[in-house]
């Protein structure tokens, strides 16, 4: 990844579901003055993404509220439909804003992108967490490989918050 903490996180579009719709977001005025831990994934629905990775997060939100985080959110390269009905399969809520990245804007722009073609995935997002307080990555843990979620899984991450 080429963006490492004390970086300012790039000023990307992504997108959200609201009241049914794609809505785009842009993570310079979103994320402005917010205290986020952001999580990218390889992909809704994929093994490690849905048994641990995004239920780690839902599961531990009473934890970073008291730790004054104000949003978590996931993203993936996956479309806003995709993500906003894993969210509700997940029972995410309002504890986890699931972000979309179809165009591989962000990912790209801070160098997460992996291929995996191979596994018929095309090209994804590098499994990674990140503290964010007011655009500044804090903290920022990306694993290895895709198919491991340690260092980035929502317990082990909140020790850095």
């Amino acid at each position: 990844m080429k963006l490492k903490e004390n970086e300012t996180i790039p000023n990307s579009e992504l997108f959200i579901m609201e009241d049914g719709n794609p809505i785009k977001k842009n993570t310079f005025e979103f994320f402005k003055d917010k205290k986020i831990v952001l999580f990218g994934l390889p992909g809704a629905y994929t093994s490690v993404c849905s048994a641990k990775h995004l239920p780690g997060y839902v599961d531990s939100y009473d934890k970073y509220k008291a730790k004054d985080v104000d949003l978590i959110a996931c993203i993936s390269v996956n479309d806003p439909f995709v993500m906003e009905a894993w969210g509700k399969s997940n029972n995410v809520t309002d504890k986890v804003l699931m972000m979309a990245d179809p165009f591989l804007s962000f990912t790209k722009a801070i160098g997460a992108e992996v291929d995996k073609s191979a596994r018929g995935l095309g090209i994804r997002s590098n499994r990674y967490t990140m503290l964010i307080d007011n655009l500044k990555v804090i903290k920022l843990q990306e694993e290895e490989d895709t198919g491991a979620c340690e260092i980035s899984a929502a317990q082990n991450f909140l020790n850095l918050v």
